[in-house]
């Protein structure tokens, strides 16, 4: 009897947040359009500059608003050419920046069908090689530095990365071994965080003789913390795993190294372990994003659908859909809260009497809604469709050892991802821990979470 009032309980529960959720995702999607008409005015008032947006029933305005040329292929696949700073380059992206369905966005496909029809044009446009070649040449390393943009944070720190020894790599906080540094560790936070998350937990616990052994680096991820935040990336996987390479692995003459990545992290982590696949000793995943795409299902989309499923329970995934779903509101939700992150950070200093651990702050804060919107949908939607072929890499040309995290009450990432991880990579070692959700499986035990990963790499060492 007990059981089946609880059962009755769960299922009018799930019931309740399925009606709430619809009825407030209907109301946000009719704000987002306004607030993408509001944006259009201002963008145009205060950068002279009439801003397109993903918003469009098609995403060839919105790239061509940003300098960017739309490649149409026969495999159907999205590509672009950017123009940057330094160089052009083809980049794929992520179709779920520019396809979200909603209500307003389905009457909105509609009226642009019947309109095309009418009008007899086509949605799409072929750039050949040649042409590209020759835009190469003519454009490419003309472009100035991008500059913040007005709903962003102009502060010192924000704008940091604008200086000229700044603007081409990452920000890295490097520690331990100095000189005769037998192993190298490469730590990958996760989304809207910063290398804080592993600086200010794990870098103080770790033993003294780890210390002396292992040379660590953290970086901040393009688009977050004190690195570069440019206007006119894309915020793709190569363009993140590159920045690595450049700011970490080159300079520093890294040949093999441990990795140790969370949530988004670990998406960078597996590209990076197939990109170098016998140089990684160890691969130590927290919450990896994992899920299996299902037959018939476009990766993408499905993606998108599971890490933001537009509910409003739990916060986390409400707060996860916010981010991913609305353009427009989760870049009110930056300007609100980014731009003025340093009014944030007193009023939470003051109320908690300098209790807050404000590294957590930082990583929230320091970001633009370009560089989160764009890695969001390029990295963790965009390369659903490549995971597979990345997991296949790592069973079967890497030898090291793999080690998954995963906090038992973890409500963003369930811990089925990495059940499902495992069951693609037999190898890997999954530890549940207990009573932790996807923040606190490091912070709040980082002293343990230390010594942990003293073991896997001491195992790892021949």
């Amino acid at each position: 009897m007990k059981m089946a009032v609880q059962s009755g309980a769960r299922m009018g529960g799930r019931l309740v947040n399925e009606i709430l959720s619809f009825l407030v995702f209907s109301v946000l999607d009719v704000v987002d359009v306004i607030l993408c008409y509001v944006y259009k005015v201002a963008d145009f008032f205060i950068e002279a500059e009439w801003k397109a947006c993903y918003c469009s029933s098609s995403a060839n305005e919105t790239i061509a608003g940003r300098g960017k040329i739309v490649v149409s292929e026969a495999t159907g696949e999205s590509k672009i050419v950017r123009l940057t700073c330094t160089k052009m380059q083809l980049e794929e992206i992520s179709d779920t920046l520019y396809t979200r369905p909603s209500l307003v966005s389905a009457v909105s496909n509609s009226t642009a069908i019947r309109s095309s029809k009418r009008t007899g044009l086509r949605s799409s446009f072929t750039v050949n090689s040649t042409v590209i070649e020759m835009l190469q040449g003519r454009i490419g390393g003309q472009q100035t530095l991008p500059v913040p943009r007005w709903s962003d944070c102009n502060c010192k720190t924000c704008i940091s990365w604008t200086a000229s020894s700044c603007r081409d790599t990452l920000f890295v906080k490097v520690d331990g071994a100095r000189e005769n540094a037998g192993e190298d560790v490469v730590f990958i936070h996760g989304f809207i965080s910063s290398s804080s998350f592993w600086t200010e937990t794990l870098y103080p616990n770790f033993s003294k003789s780890a210390k002396s052994k292992y040379r660590l680096f953290a970086v901040d991820l393009l688009g977050f913390g004190r690195s570069p935040k440019p206007t006119d990336s894309l915020y793709t996987l190569r363009e993140h795993l590159d920045m690595i390479q450049r700011s970490v692995l080159d300079p520093y003459k890294v040949k093999s190294f441990h990795i140790v990545a969370h949530s988004l992290g670990c998406i960078l982590a597996l590209a990076l372990a197939v990109k170098h696949p016998s140089a990684i000793k160890s691969l130590t995943l927290l919450a990896p994003p994992y899920f299996p795409t299902p037959k018939g299902e476009a990766a993408t989309q499905y993606m998108m659908r599971r890490v933001a499923p537009r509910r409003v329970w739990p916060v986390i995934a409400f707060g996860a859909s916010m981010a991913c779903w609305y353009e427009h509101i989760s870049r009110t939700i930056c300007l609100v809260i980014c731009k003025n992150h340093r009014i944030w950070e007193f009023l939470t200093k003051l109320l908690t009497r300098n209790r807050m651990r404000t590294y957590l702050m930082e990583g929230f804060f320091l970001h633009t809604h370009y560089a989160a919107w764009h890695t969001l949908h390029n990295v963790i939607c965009g390369t659903a469709g490549k995971i597979e072929t990345y997991l296949d890499d790592v069973k079967n040309r890497l030898k090291c050892d793999i080690t998954i995290f995963h906090g038992r009450n973890d409500e963003l990432i369930p811990l089925e991802c990495s059940y499902n991880l495992q069951s693609r990579i037999p190898r890997a070692h999954v530890k549940v821990v207990e009573n932790e959700d996807h923040i606190t499986i490091v912070v709040g035990r980082q002293e343990a979470f230390a010594r942990e990963l003293e073991a896997i790499w001491r195992n790892a060492s021949p």
